[in-house]
This record gives C-alpha cells, structure tokens and sequence, in this order.
C-alpha cells in the first residue's frame, strides 16, 4: 500500500504545470536577431552619450536647469494632483504587484513559470544596473541642488538615471516582450511608451528629477528589455531547476511502497482423462433430461411467503368461520325495538 504525501503550500500550482509539463508551441521565445542587437547597440550609444554630456556640464546640463527654474508644477498647477497619482505607475512595488498578478495568471493558463521569471529576471538586471549607475555617479536632484549650473555630480545623490522611468519601462515592458501574438505585442508596445513616457514627464513636472535623468532612465530600461534574450537560457535552466528541486522534495517526504506478498510457484495441472463411451452416454442423457425441463411449462407461484401444507390453518368445510359470541343473538330470532317514526 502506498501512502501519498501531504500536500504541502505550492503543490496546487506545480500540480497546474504538470498537466502540460511542455510550452505551449504557439509562443515563442525571443531571440537576439540582428535588429534586436543593433537596437541594443544604439540605446547603449545614446546612454553613454547623455552620461557623457552630463559629466562634461554641456548644453545639457544647462537645459536641466532652465527646466528647473520653469517650475512646470507651478506654471499648470491645475493637473498636479492628477500627475501625483499618475507618477505611482512608475514605482516599484505597486507596479511590481500588479504585473506579477497579470503574468502569475498567464503561467496559470500556459503551464510554465517562465512569465514570473521573466519579470523576476527583469527586475534583477534593474536593481544592479540603475542601482549601481545611482549610486556610482552620485547626482544630486533639483530639490537639493546646492551651485547653479553645475552637474551636482558625486555629491551623494542618487536620482540620475531616474528609477521612476526605468522602471515604467521595464515593468510595463515586460508585457509586450512577453505576449504571444504579433499584434499583442504591437498594442502592448505602444501602451507600455506611453505609460513610461508620461511617468517620465511626470516626474519632470514635480521637479523630482533633471531632464537628462528621464533621458538616461527611458535608455536604462530599454537595454534590459533588449538584453531579456540573451537570459532565457538562464530562465529555462531556473524553471527546470525548480521542478526537479519539487521532483527531490517530493520523493523525499514520500513514504516508501510496502514490498508485495511473494508470487507462489505455479502448480502443474495433469491432463483430463479421455472420454469413455459410459460417459458420453451419462453425458448425453443429463442433456436430454436438461432439455426436458427446458420445455415444461413454468409453475405459477403465489406472491408471498410459502408456507407448508402442515403449518396452515385447517379449514371446516360447512359452518361458518367466524367465532361464536355468547351475547350475539341469532338473526332470526333478534327483536326490532319501536320507535315513534317506525
């Protein structure tokens, strides 16, 4: 008798992905092509351009800083409150939330983990790039900017490039990267620029960050989308890794089979005896008397118990059956009282 295992937290979900252990053949993973690679070549060009004109206090910088003095949340003070609301779709853990929701239904439905592990993916390679970029330069933002015209750089910041923006686009990204159609992922593209265009203006607007820090943010998140390929490897190897380390848990918490009951030896029949003409003669005459009573009629039988002739109760052929009553008087002789209507 074998015992199954309790079923422990994330049993329900790795029971979903067992039903279809293989993706689905319609979506398809992602590759470098050369489009892609020139893509990520450029973006990476314009990245190390805005850090450049930043660190060498150009025309850029001056930009910044005219943007600042503009004061965009003074000049439309009518659409701040809206602008305070839409800027939260740039933050990390609402955002992070709501995505991993979406893609934690499409794994549900495409038995695999690859989608939360794309965004999980994702959301690394940002946390160590735009993390290490903030901190290594060190900008301070226009909140806390101490000399006028100057980069605030390696003063202890850490706003440049915007995480805000980055995140937008990587977060809200992740959905087109990983929808299954053509013309998914075309919509997807378009409302994702969107999304992460207005997050990056927004934080313009409130004067949280520089212009260039939006510039190099939107360039952050694009080259992790553009890397993603280059890790689905990895991610294959990850998902892999989980089902054979819940394979190992299982087997592990897993009783072990009792051994079955010995199989006895064969026993080795001895040959039926050959028919003698007696036999076939007692053979043929059951047949017959078989036959026999095949063919009689069949009995009618009374519903209910049958009882034996012996145990019923005999009956008096003349007389009557009812019992005598010693003050019931005969009807002959019974007398009919008057009445006054009679």
């Amino acid at each position: 008798m074998r015992t199954e295992p309790k079923a422990g937290r994330w049993d329900w979900l790795f029971h979903r992905l067992d039903r279809e252990p293989q993706r689905p053949t319609h979506i398809d993973v992602p590759r470098m092509t050369r489009h892609r690679a020139a893509l990520f070549g450029a973006t990476l060009a314009f990245y190390l351009a805005i850090v450049w004109l930043v660190v060498t206090t150009s025309w850029l910088v001056r930009l910044d800083w005219q943007v600042m003095f503009f004061r965009p949340y003074q000049q439309w003070s009518e659409i701040h409150a809206f602008v305070d609301y839409y800027v939260v779709l740039g933050q990390r853990g609402p955002t992070a939330v709501m995505v991993a929701a979406w893609l934690g239904w499409r794994s549900w439905r495409q038995h695999t983990l690859r989608p939360l592990l794309t965004l999980g993916a994702s959301l690394l390679l940002l946390n160590l790039t735009v993390g290490a970029a903030k901190i290594g330069m060190g900008r301070l933002g226009p909140h806390y900017a101490t000399v006028i015209g100057s980069n605030e750089m390696g003063m202890g910041g850490d706003i440049f490039p915007s995480g805000h923006t980055a995140n937008a686009v990587v977060t809200w990204g992740i959905l087109a990267y990983l929808a299954s159609t053509p013309r998914a992922r075309r919509w997807l593209s378009a409302l994702s620029a969107v999304v992460a265009l207005g997050v990056g203006m927004s934080t313009v607007y409130l004067g949280t960050h520089w212009l260039s820090d939006v510039l190099l943010g939107w360039a952050a998140g694009l080259l992790i989308l553009l890397a993603l390929p280059w890790a689905e490897p990895l991610i294959a190897r990850a998902e892999a890794w989980i089902l054979d380390l819940r394979d190992r848990r299982r087997s592990r918490a897993g009783t072990v089979p009792a051994p079955a009951a010995p199989v006895p030896a064969p026993v080795r029949l001895k040959p039926r005896p050959a028919a003698t003409a007696q036999d076939e003669t007692a053979a043929a005459a059951r047949d017959t008397l078989t036959a026999a009573r095949a063919a009689r009629a069949p009995a009618y039988l009374a519903p209910g118990p049958h009882t034996a002739r012996s145990e019923r109760t005999p009956v008096t052929p003349a007389g009557s059956r009812r019992p005598p009553h010693p003050e019931r008087l005969p009807r002959s002789t019974a007398t009919r009282p008057l009445t006054n209507g009679g």
